[in-house]
């Protein structure tokens, strides 16, 4: 897809194939597979109202223009949703809490193409629409993390045809958003440490296109230059973690929601961002919605299924059902702007990624970012985001407390994954073979110093026996916490190496027999050769990616851990791991990564000394690093 024609047939193919799983009042689309856990007449319920948001877009974008009667099929569903005497209908705000979300859709999509639906439907039919969104009204239980938007979203729409609505409820939604606001446009979903593509497609997309609804206009105001402002600088960072294939960054609960990580970039043409051009905006959304169609999603019934490239149902959360997906719509917002816009008129701008290499902070998750123009991968250093707060001992959530994440690996995310950290991370084991965890870490410092980054957290490592009844909807788990001592890693990242100090503390629990740090996690269907050089080096390479993982200093020996179906990216991973005694001191290790495509930037591992407190690292191509090492 290079083109807004493009985009529109493509989306036009997807709602009419979802379409056919319709039930006979149109009320709901339940979509084929395991219902999810809130049962199927909530799937189906998900999938009328995130198809609907694509819709929506592609009819307000074109002006009313329907060719295909997608309006027409959701005006019978909205009618028969709606009465409570049809066998088929919604569930309701009070009757179910995930029908809270997917109202705000629903009252999104009304005021978006008033025209051309609302002003056509029967009075009936609106009164009873005005009811079903009036439950909202007041409701307290709304949990305290992007959710306020959908009761926004709501009270904002029933304001503007005269329905029931408090300003108090939207005025306290509207603080309660200001208090996720971290820095440097970044929201946190909630007051945890939980960094994501919730920040992109909910903490911005609704303050961009609430702004806009015929309710708001008034509310607005005072605050849309700000809401602006925060866009452009989230951006300014949000364009520098899409990789050269058009690939958002693997990290953080629902990504299932696939090419809905393209909607901040819509957003910013909305807005009007000065800082990203609109040609830019667009290369970059309709990269990742690309890096998708060609990969399998959706599928070849024309389906999104739960996943990332093809079904892989571990993907999913506890709240994820057949419909959930559809939430990927938010990526086709760019339908909503006409063909005029200046997002579809502008030339083409390349990826941030592939123009030259890129070495960057961001402070509010605590992440280094190196992008490499040649190959087009992204890494993340993380020593910030852990989906929890300051000391509190949970479990690593592979989506969150990884010590790396890019845009060409995945986290192991099966079983033992949530339970022993393994891949990206560095973690004290005992004699059963328990690994520690580092949730809860204290970041120390982010920097970057001519193209390379210095990054460094502590953390109170600990191993967890978990509880019997866990639920899943992205953070760690929870268990008797059983302390394992203090650890802390320095990240020094320069292009496709990391260098990676850690040092254990003089508190190391005698339950602890070794240290052990693991590098990325390589996968593909074709499988992955390894090779273990001297038992200090460990070379993976697939079809697609090279990673490595060299000792450097104080490591005993390597080894290589083999897991089939542990992510979505490919049957059989691997991971290199380094193997040392869980004693007091310094060890160090590079960890690198690239994509195969000759550019060689594996062959030569950096090096390192250790002298007078600090640590010399100098670069496959030369450069030296001084690094200071934090106090133990």
């Amino acid at each position: 897809m290079q083109t807004r024609d493009d985009l529109e047939r493509w989306t036009d193919t997807l709602l009419l194939d979802a379409r056919r799983f319709a039930s006979p009042t149109r009320s709901l689309i339940t979509l084929p597979g395991t219902p999810g856990g809130f049962g199927s007449t909530m799937d189906g319920l998900e999938g009328f109202a995130r198809t609907f948001l694509a819709a929506g877009f592609r009819v307000a974008g074109a002006h009313g223009d329907d060719p295909h009667g997608h309006l027409e099929h959701y005006a019978e569903g909205l009618a028969a949703g709606t009465d409570l005497r049809n066998t088929e209908r919604w569930a309701r705000p009070t009757e179910h809490g995930q029908a809270k979300v997917e109202a705000a859709s629903i009252a999104l999509v009304l005021d978006m193409t008033r025209p051309w639906l609302w002003d056509t439907l029967d009075a009936q039919v609106q009164e009873r629409l005005v009811d079903y969104l009036a439950e909202v009204v007041g409701d307290e239980t709304y949990p305290r993390n992007n959710w306020v938007w959908f009761r926004i979203t709501v009270e904002t729409f029933l304001r503007s045809v005269g329905g029931p609505h408090r300003l108090e409820d939207i005025t306290a939604d509207l603080e309660q958003h200001e208090s996720f606001y971290e820095r440097d446009g970044w929201y946190r979903d909630g007051r945890a440490r939980s960094y994501d593509h919730y920040a992109g497609w909910a903490m911005h997309l609704y303050p961009t296109l609430w702004a806009r609804m015929r309710g708001a206009s008034d509310l607005a105001q005072p605050r849309a230059e700000l809401d602006r402002s925060r866009l452009d600088r989230f951006l300014t960072d949000a364009v520098h973690l899409v990789g050269g294939d058009g690939s958002p960054l693997p990290q953080g609960r629902s990504l299932t929601y696939r090419f809905a990580a393209a909607a901040p970039f819509w957003a910013g043409a909305i807005a009007q961002v000065p800082s990203v051009s609109p040609g830019r905006l667009r290369t970059t959304a309709l990269a990742i919605v690309n890096h998708f169609a060609t990969r399998g999603a959706p599928d070849e019934r024309g389906l999104l299924d739960i996943g990332w490239w093809g079904p892989w149902r571990h993907l999913g959360q506890q709240y994820s059902g057949t419909g959930s997906p559809y939430w990927a719509s938010k990526g086709l917002l760019g339908l909503a702007l006409p063909a005029d816009h200046p997002v579809w008129t502008e030339p083409d701008a390349p990826l941030a990624v592939t123009e030259a290499d890129d070495a960057r902070v961001v402070a509010a998750p605590v992440w280094g970012i190196a992008g490499t123009a040649a190959d087009g991968v992204v890494r993340v250093v993380n020593h910030g985001t852990d989906h929890t707060t300051v000391g509190q001992d949970v479990g690593d959530s592979p989506l969150y407390a990884r010590l790396g994440y890019s845009t060409v690996t995945f986290p192991l995310h099966r079983g033992t994954d949530w339970e022993a950290p393994l891949d990206q991370s560095v973690a004290l084991v005992d004699e059963n073979g328990r690994r520690s965890h580092r949730a809860g870490m204290t970041p120390l410092r982010l920097s970057e110093t001519d193209g390379t980054i210095d990054a460094a957290s502590r953390a109170r490592a600990h191993w967890i026996d978990p509880d019997a009844a866990q639920t899943h909807h992205g953070e760690g788990i929870t268990g008797v916490v059983t302390a394992a001592g203090t650890l802390t890693v320095v990240s020094v990242l320069r292009g496709a190496w990391e260098v990676r100090l850690v040092h254990v503390g003089e508190d190391v629990s005698a339950l602890a027999v070794g240290l052990e740090c693991g590098g990325w996690p390589v996968a593909h269907d074709a499988g992955v050769a390894v090779e273990v050089a001297a038992g200090r080096r460990v070379d993976q390479t697939s079809p697609t990616v090279r990673g490595a993982v060299v000792a450097l200093l104080g490591w005993d020996h390597a080894s290589v851990v083999h897991r089939d179906d542990a992510t979505p990216v490919g049957t059989h991973a691997t991971v290199g791991v380094l193997h040392a005694p869980a004693v007091p001191g310094w060890t160090a290790c590079a960890v690198g990564l690239a994509a195969c495509g000759g550019t060689g930037a594996l062959d030569r591992a950096p090096s390192i000394a250790m002298v007078d407190g600090r640590a010399r690292v100098t670069w496959p191509d030369g450069t030296a690093t001084l690094v200071d090492l934090p106090e133990a």
